[in-house]
């Protein structure tokens, strides 16, 4: 046992893990026997042959026992309450190196067993304790400065660390359009806030290589190198073999990604300092000289299990353990440490004992120090909203010079021309946010030369070229990736999204990432976009369930997220350049969902009469958040709430019902999907005689329950309400998919039903 008061509680008496280790490493040092050479100069190898020199080394060794023994310290302080994660770093130490030949400017998504790089890295900015810092996160402390105490992260704006959770490869995709995203930024001249010639770093586990999410970010790369555009991320695999309790097989790493075209690969033995820094000090070098992807095998170990609650000994045998702990990587820095003759054993123990005593007061300390508890603290970095702000951004008009270039002269400004349909008004808005944001990129499959599969992006690519209006590859997780790459460092992405099916191929980009950073970073770090999704039914039967998907439910499950639905031009203008202002001014994360039916509608009852043409808003006019539209404010007998397709159906479907019963129907455009306005709701039913909700969604999984909810809740419950909505069906078909979408002619009935 070591001498320190603090020992580890055995789960059964001598087969605790982390007290065995805990203890190999006092024990392999008291006994050690090897030959003691002459300490080298701080600027000499550490050993003969090594690229690491002694100053080096030294601080490499001491950001690998911080990283364990705040491993030792999770272990301990978990059963007492005070520490609140146990997945540790242990027999990965080695990825300090990775810290130590990059700059603090490189941007790094890291995997979850990063403490060493953590500390490492801390060295580069004076001021920073990694220890008390990592201390707060584990105790949950609302003085953690990664995420406020919302979750233990490895998370730092002065590092350049952008937090990550429990991740297993869903960084990946956003670590590689980051890379993307420097160079381009370097040929737009756009204004970086790192250094040019910066890359991006990116860890994971031999496990996670396996997700199909890291082969999605392996597979662009590579399609982005074979075409000889700059991505330069350095992927980190930090090699243990095994994943929770399944085993990589042997090799696997290197035979899947030595030989990989466009994915340079490079070998380093993360377990020993002296022998692994060269091949790591290669990769790097060799990702910011080529600006290529490059691939880091980096051999490693875990020792003390996946987590606390991992109790190795109950599935692996015992000389199996001590094999692997024997391999402990600790063990070979302190052997480094004392035949180079840097270090006695007794400077040795001291030093590893000194760590631990600092990392326990430090965790005692952050114990004693307020958490979060009162809900408005907990959510406030979630959903950041300043209206007045967001507003002013929206209506700001001082960019009319670049608006009539890229319209092609006053003339041609869209509000000279004569009322348009939704498509065109979407193009027309889209011209109008490239002009005014210098810092807007467009991309997507199909959105450049073909100007999209509706021709919404037409012209675009003409007017802004390729550096800003790109097409991409076929794959939506990338896309989305991409745009938390440039978000990131600065751009206002605006991805397409091609159909709203596509987008739950990837929805976990959104979900898990994007929307979820300025949580989990405590609001220091946004990634600000406005994703485009050509969206929701009635395609007259073309193309089946997906190019007829009204699935928004999905959407409404992410917190922090704006989702919003135009059914007409106008609108979509004003709600564009509201959301434009909202992911410019407040970074939030939006979806534009834009109802591929009515496109290209141009008419409302009977043919020709231009009733769903509109003209186009001038500059200035801006719709708020959460604002919906009314038709017939005074109606009072029967109140329709709809959106997107619904609106035009219920303005048809109103038509019907007062030739029919003589009522005075009143339609109300949500148009703001998510969060819904439960204040606007409520003050439309107000005066209602009978209410209707028509949602296209399925019955049991659209937006018509939020709308019967908010009315419930504010006590119109008594109101007659009914819904129509979507069969919970996949959309087949030709005629059948009109079988089960709302009609017309089921809105009537509806209402009648009412009477």
């Amino acid at each position: 046992m070591n001498s320190s008061q603090h020992s580890i509680p055995a789960r059964q008496k001598g087969f605790n893990r982390a007290e065995i280790v805990d203890q190999n490493f006092t024990e392999f040092v008291q006994h050690w026997q090897g030959q003691v050479g002459s300490p080298p100069a701080d600027d000499a190898p550490v050993l003969p042959g090594s690229e690491l020199d002694a100053r080096g080394f030294r601080e490499l060794f001491e950001s690998q026992l911080i990283s364990r023994h705040l491993d030792l310290m999770a272990r301990v302080l978990r059963v007492k309450n005070k520490v609140f994660y146990t997945i540790g770093s242990s027999g990965h130490e080695g990825n300090a190196m990775v810290a130590r030949l990059t700059r603090h400017t490189d941007p790094a998504f890291l995997h979850y067993r990063s403490g060493a790089f953590m500390a490492e890295r801390s060295r580069k900015v004076p001021g920073i304790d990694p220890v008390r810092d990592s201390a707060l996160s584990f105790a949950a402390s609302k003085d953690d400065p990664a995420s406020g105490g919302r979750h233990k992260v490895w998370g730092s704006k002065p590092l350049w660390v952008l937090p990550q959770t429990s991740t297993i490869a869903s960084h990946l995709p956003k670590a590689f359009g980051t890379a993307m995203a420097i160079d381009q930024a370097v040929r737009l001249k756009h204004d970086l806030p790192i250094p040019d010639d910066s890359i991006t770093i990116c860890s994971f586990g031999d496990a996670s290589t396996n997700h199909a999410t890291a082969q999605t970010a392996f597979n662009a790369a590579a399609w982005a190198a074979y075409q000889k555009l700059p991505g330069p991320v350095l992927f980190v695999c930090e090699d243990n073999g095994i994943g929770i309790s399944v085993k990589t097989p042997g090799g696997w790493i290197a035979s899947n990604f030595q030989r990989r075209s466009n994915l340079d690969y490079f070998y380093a033995d993360g377990l020993d300092l002296a022998h692994g820094y060269a091949g790591v000090a290669r990769a790097v070098e060799h990702s910011r000289r080529t600006r290529r992807p490059t691939f880091l095998h980096l051999n490693t170990c875990r020792v003390m299990g996946h987590a606390g609650t991992d109790f190795e000994i109950e599935w692996r045998s015992i000389e199996e353990l001590v094999a692997l702990e024997a391999n402990d990587p600790l063990l070979r820095s302190a052997a480094i440490a004392l035949a180079s003759g840097l270090y006695s054993r007794e400077q040795v123990l001291d030093l590893y004992e000194r760590t631990r005593k600092r990392c326990f007061a430090a965790a005692e300390a952050a114990d004693g120090l307020p958490k979060l508890d009162a809900l408005d603290d907990i959510v406030r970095p979630l959903a950041p909203c300043t209206p007045g702000a967001v507003r002013s951004e929206a209506e700001r008009t001082d960019f009319e010079a670049r608006r009539a270039e890229a319209y092609g002269g006053v003339d041609k400004l869209p509000e000279n021309q004569p009322p348009r349909h939704l498509a065109i008004q979407i193009n027309q808005a889209l011209f109008e946010m490239m002009a005014k944001y210098d810092q807007a990129l467009i991309f997507g499959e199909d959105v450049a030369q073909k100007g999209g599969v509706y021709t919404v992006t037409k012209g675009l690519y003409k007017a802004f070229r390729g550096a800003r209006v790109f097409n991409t590859l076929l794959d939506e997780t990338t896309i989305l990736g991409l745009a938390q790459g440039y978000a990131n460092l600065g751009f206002l992405p605006i991805p397409e999204i091609q159909y709203l099916a596509y987008l739950h191929n990837a929805i976990d980009q959104i979900r898990g990432e994007a929307a979820s950073l300025q949580f989990f970073s405590n609001d220091q770090y946004r990634n600000p976009m406005v994703v485009r999704v050509a969206s929701l039914g009635y395609q007259k039967g073309f193309g089946g369930h997906f190019h007829n998907d009204n699935s928004i439910t999905a959407l409404r499950d992410i917190p922090g997220l704006v989702v919003g639905c135009p059914s007409r031009g106008d609108d979509a203008v004003t709600m564009l350049r509201t959301l434009m202002a909202l992911a410019k001014v407040d970074g939030r994360v939006c979806m534009f969902l834009e109802p591929i039916a009515l496109y290209m509608t141009k008419d409302l009852h009977d043919a020709g009469d231009g009733g769903w043409q509109f003209d186009y808003p001038a500059p200035g006019q801006a719709m708020a958040l959460g604002e919906g539209r009314v038709y017939d404010t005074n109606a009072r007998d029967l109140v329709i709430y709809t959106y997107g397709n619904g609106v035009p159906m219920a303005l048809r479907a109103a038509k019907a019902i007062e030739q029919a019963q003589g009522w005075k129907v009143r339609v109300v455009d949500l148009r703001w999907l998510v969060p819904l306005n439960a204040d606007f709701i409520a003050a439309q039913a107000g005066d209602a005689g009978r209410i209707l909700v028509l949602d296209e969604g399925r019955r049991s999984a659209g937006v018509g329950e939020g709308i019967v909810t908010a009315l419930v809740e504010a006590g119109f419950g008594a109101v007659p309400i009914r819904r129509v909505t979507g069969a919970d069906t996949f959309t087949p078909l030709a005629g059948a998919a009109l079988r089960v979408l709302p009609s017309e002619a089921d809105v009537v009935r509806a209402a009648l039903s009412l009477a």
